[in-house]
């Protein structure tokens, strides 16, 4: 709830001060840092193409100076992102775009988008019959170095844009393409995601939105006020404790720690930068021009529509990572209508609904399993961020010993976690002159260390076709509440991120 009243909160406050009549100096100031900070583009064209669109969208791009892919070269000399091997080169860096979705108003879903298919670059957008668009920005390496190295490495950043139209008269109308959110993909796992929500008061948001990208593992992460550096809760404000942020350290082939620290990212240098081919009326472009030219000091990317995987031809290897980030039937266009629509579209990804199944032992053996807190939605824990969940679990020799707990644990997705977990234990008993049975409850209380792995590429990859994170969790509980009655271990094992 608390994130839904937030993200109405910003699109309100975005439209109030996209709006603002009032001619004083502060409030048109105010009006500049807004658009300057939030919106890519705003004018007064109706349509435009696909091309131009996501062109005002685009990202930079930001390496590291020791990725191993730039071969010692810098500034205009730098080739990466690639274009895939069966394209042609054009001696500049490739990104590929691909519009996943396309939300328009009630009953105009063949108005708002005019699909060109001889060139999908030329397809066309009506601005005042559409409500938003997501858009993936894909990045493509020949190799990787690090942990698990391979050939081919097709990277993600996805951008949900939301479309605002200003009357300014019966005939004029004005339009702003503004910036929702970017969701930086990692390795692909989605609990690694780096998720940026605009923030209405980070009016230090620069755009072109930056993508910094990790040193020989390509990873994305974003950058908000473009200044080089990670910072957890500001760079990324989703899930912020399973962000993956930006590990240029795993290049040696180690993680050292579960959890990101600041030493795992190196500075990154301004002539390491790849630029977005933003159109001459981009309101951004200036920041990257001296004495006329656009970018005289960086490299700047050829932006391409997303092939289809099928083109990879026999190189089953690159056709396997392109298909796990190409939508055959994109773009999708549907109704978005009410603002509800629009935040629930929004929200889309924040959320990851999950259940761990585990076998249990404590004293006997049983079953254990945890769900989200709220049944359907995770709950983060309040400041320290992390997770409240649900476990049951059920133990002794017919399962007649019942357990509830709520748990903590710092994230989902580290291979290691403390947990802690408090709650009520049912036991079944004999009475004490044997006529029956009787049921006996405490509180319990357990702590302990959890271990969780992606074993997608490990030799056990054959259980991520259940999940792709697999666990062990092994704790002490106690029984009593004003003193410790009983203490044993608990060790669990199963499948799901808890």
């Amino acid at each position: 709830m608390k994130n839904i009243l937030r993200s109405f909160k910003v699109i309100i406050i975005i439209v109030s001060l996209i709006f603002i009549n009032d001619g004083s100096l502060h409030a048109q100031d105010l009006k500049e840092r807004v658009e300057n900070a939030f919106v890519f583009w705003h004018g007064y064209r109706q349509t435009m193409t696909i091309h131009e669109f996501v062109s005002y969208c685009a990202p930079v791009f930001w390496y590291s100076s020791d990725e191993p892919l730039l071969n010692n070269r810098s500034g205009k000399k730098i080739m990466i992102p690639e274009n895939f091997p069966f394209e042609k080169n054009n001696g500049s860096p490739v990104v590929y775009y691909q519009v996943k979705n396309i939300f328009t108003e009630e009953n105009k879903e063949h108005k708002a988008f005019k699909l060109n298919k001889d060139n999908f670059d030329s397809s066309v957008i009506d601005l005042k019959f559409t409500r938003g668009l997501e858009i993936d920005f894909n990045h493509y390496y020949s190799s990787e170095a690090g942990l698990g190295k391979h050939h081919h490495d097709t990277e993600q950043s996805k951008f949900k844009v939301y479309i605002l139209a200003k009357p300014i008269n019966d005939t004029l109308t004005e339009y702003f393409l503004v910036l929702l959110q970017v969701t930086a993909k990692a390795h692909a796992l989605e609990w690694y995601d780096n998720i940026y929500n605009v923030d209405i008061e980070a009016l230090e948001t620069s755009l072109p939105f930056t993508i910094l990208v990790e040193e020989g593992k390509h990873a994305s992460c974003t950058d908000v006020n473009g200044d080089g550096y990670y910072t957890p809760g500001y760079d990324v404000n989703i899930r912020k404790n399973d962000a993956w942020g930006l590990r240029d350290v795993i290049r040696s082939g180690e993680l050292f720690t579960a959890q990101y620290q600041a030493y795992m990212s190196k500075i990154r240098k301004p002539e390491y930068k790849v630029l977005p081919p933003l159109p001459e009326d981009s309101p951004h472009r200036w920041k990257y021009v001296r004495d006329s030219v656009y970018a005289p000091d960086n490299a700047v990317y050829e932006l391409r529509a997303m092939p289809n995987p099928v083109l990879a031809d026999t190189d089953l290897v690159l056709k396997k990572d392109m298909t796990d980030y190409f939508e055959r039937s994109s773009p999708h266009v549907t109704e978005n209508t009410t603002m509800k629509s629009i935040d629930a579209w929004w929200e889309t990804d924040q959320f990851i609904k999950s259940i761990g199944i585990m076998g249990r032992y404590n004293n006997s053996f049983g079953i254990a399993v945890s769900f989200p807190l709220l049944i359907i939605k995770n709950v983060e824990t309040p400041l320290i961020g992390g997770w409240m969940v649900n476990r049951i679990y059920l133990q002794g020799k017919n399962l007649d010993d019942f357990g509830y707990n709520i748990l903590i644990t710092p994230s989902a997705s580290r291979f290691m976690d403390p947990y802690l977990a408090a709650g009520i234990e049912v036991d079944k008993e004999l009475k004490s002159d044997g006529t029956g049975k009787s049921y006996k409850t405490d509180f319990v209380l357990e702590t302990g260390l959890k271990f969780r792995a992606n074993v997608k590429f490990t030799p056990l990859k054959f259980l991520s076709s259940i999940t792709d994170f697999w666990g062990l969790r092994v704790g002490i509980k106690n029984k009593g509440f004003k003193s410790i009655r009983e203490l044993t271990y608990v060790i669990e094992f199963g499948a799901g991120v808890w």
